[in-house]
């Protein structure tokens, strides 16, 4: 089966008591939280997510699949990423959320980091949030992915042709958001 480290179940318990830091929509903290996935956002709120692309020295990216049991997009193809958690920064919000998901500990990175933000207005879901994009290269093998069950289903290493199929087909989230990362 897959080896877990300790503290990643440790901070998977934690989540049901998560708060997030509230943006303006110049990406500057108001001072205020909300707790997580509680979309009740005043119009010019955000929260900031984050996330983190995975590219190996040979060109091939790190996507992993969402299990069936996910109420938004189940089955389908993403890169890592998360919410953003009260107090933290984006850097660490996307070690922490990488090593969460697929074990992978993006210090042992060759080269990478911070590449873009972008936003997203959502005022009838009153959901409005920034994200921060990193992209990071490691010589990444299978025996170093270590999956969060409860949130991937599986995990390939996909070109970025095979990424646009993907996107193409409606099966790769966030695609036209982060497309320029592929190139």
């Amino acid at each position: 089966m897959y080896n877990i480290p300790e503290t990643l179940l440790f901070v998977k318990n934690e989540v049901s008591m998560e708060f997030w830091d509230i943006y303006d929509k110049d990406k500057k903290l108001t001072g205020r939280t909300m707790k997580r996935n509680d979309w009740h956002m005043a119009d010019g709120d955000y929260h900031l997510t984050v996330l983190g692309v995975i590219k190996r020295p040979d060109g091939k990216y790190l996507i992993t699949k969402r299990v069936s049991t996910k109420e938004w997009a189940p089955g389908a193809y993403e890169v890592s990423g998360g919410g953003v958690r009260a107090g933290e920064t984006s850097e660490q919000a996307v070690r922490r959320e990488v090593l969460e998901e697929t074990g992978l500990d993006i210090d042992n990175a060759v080269s990478g980091g911070f590449v873009f933000t972008y936003r997203r207005d959502n005022p009838d879901e009153k959901n409005n949030y920034f994200v921060d994009v990193y992209e990071y290269v490691m010589d990444v093998k299978d025996s170093d992915i270590h999956l969060q069950l409860e949130e991937t289903d599986g995990y390939r290493f996909a070109d970025p042709d095979e990424i646009k199929a993907l996107a193409d087909q409606g099966m790769f989230l966030h695609y036209d958001s982060i497309k320029q990362v592929f190139n």
